[in-house]
């Protein structure tokens, strides 16, 4: 199968910034994905503390409480795209 996207679980997230090993897994699997073209996402962000050492790690994509809780799809279009049309979500 063809990966175009390569999402972090939110276990490794959560002690990023008090396990060395924790953050050194992460690092690692962006240096690969990105060295490989893979976009990186991870889960699971709630602090802004998580946040920073992702960025500073190369990872700039994530999903997480920190930004937003869920939310049903016409709330998500909303919010990214202005408006609640499901049709093109």
């Amino acid at each position: 199968f063809p990966i175009d996207r390569v999402k972090i679980d939110a276990s490794f997230v959560r002690d990023i910034c008090t396990s060395v090993m924790s953050k050194n897994i992460v690092q690692a699997m962006v240096v690969m994905s990105r060295s490989l073209g893979i976009e990186v996402i991870a889960e699971g962000i709630e602090t802004e503390e998580q946040r920073r050492t992702l960025l500073e790690i190369g990872c700039y994509y994530g999903q997480c409480y920190l930004f937003s809780p869920a939310v049903p799809v016409d709330e998500a279009c909303a919010l990214r795209f202005g408006y609640l049309d499901k049709e093109t979500a």
